[in-house]
């Protein structure tokens, strides 16, 4: 018998469920916006196969220490390979800047195809 709460999943809260999974690693949902504070960041080179060719070549993957997801405290890490996304995070590598930011990814798309948007939110300060 299945409990009822007094709501009906819907198909984005089933997503925004599916985010929060995964035990170790932030898994984007396409469509479903993601907030994240990073803690720290490494970058570790990974093989993937090349989308052209299908042969195995070697990229660097920006990784980043997670500490809070959706407003929850979380220990998850969160990998990009997209050059591309990786881009927006940059700036705020220096001196960990983004330690002083919340951010906002929202995939759109699958595959090779996806793209991102990504808000940064500057977090309140504490003293």
């Amino acid at each position: 018998m299945v409990e009822k709460r007094g709501f009906e999943p819907t198909a984005l809260r089933i997503q925004q469920t599916a985010t929060n999974l995964l035990m170790n690693y932030v898994a984007l949902v396409s469509g479903v916006p993601t907030r994240m504070h990073f803690t720290d960041h490494y970058r570790i080179e990974r093989v993937i196969a090349d989308k052209e060719t299908g042969k195995p070549k070697t990229i660097e993957s920006l990784v980043f220490w997670v500490d809070t997801l959706q407003g929850e405290d979380v220990a998850r890490t969160f990998s990009i390979l997209s050059q591309k996304l990786a881009a927006h995070f940059e700036p705020f590598l220096t001196d960990k800047r983004y330690e002083g930011y919340d951010f906002i990814i929202t995939q759109m798309g699958e595959g090779f195809l996806k793209d991102w948007n990504v808000q940064v939110i500057r977090r309140p300060e504490t003293e």
